[in-house]
């Protein structure tokens, strides 16, 4: 079973949609704003979000949700990855609530050479994040250097 990809393996255009899917739970988020630090009560307090924000319920806090999908794409983009570059963008289109099942796929947009080392490539990649229902609630770019098959 393959676990990540060499540079010569990526193709511009080329989609990965990984699976399986991760039903968030309310677990999950608050854990996660636990170890964050992250305190705000439209994630951490029930009646708090429902007496006082828009959706009258709490919201997933969105780093979580772009660190999922960053991790689920790991196997499909950057398991054999040097390192990651950067983060270009990261957009949280809509909510995410407690029970909302996440599903990813990357598109790569740019495969380039590396100018200075000869055994390495740039992969410019876009990672979109869809619940159960098919709303994309986040989307970003980065770029990840990768090596070249070895000879």
């Amino acid at each position: 079973m393959q676990f990540g990809r060499y540079f010569e393996e990526f193709e511009v255009g080329a989609i990965y949609k990984h699976w399986p899917g991760k039903t968030v739970t309310e677990y999950d988020d608050h854990l996660f704003c636990l170890l964050t630090m992250n305190h705000h009560p439209l994630h951490l307090d029930a009646h708090y979000a429902a007496t006082s924000t828009e959706f009258g319920k709490n919201v997933v806090v969105g780093n979580y949700i772009y660190s999922l999908l960053l991790g689920m794409s790991v196997a499909d983009v950057s398991g054999k990855a040097i390192a990651n570059l950067e983060v270009e963008s990261l957009k949280h289109v809509a909510p995410t609530f407690h029970g909302d099942t996440i599903y990813g796929q990357t598109e790569v947009l740019e495969v380039k050479e590396s100018s200075s080392k000869p055994d390495r490539g740039i992969v410019y990649v876009e990672t979109k994040g869809f619940n159960q229902d098919g709303t994309m609630v986040c989307i970003f770019r980065r770029r990840v250097m990768v090596p070249k098959k070895p000879e």
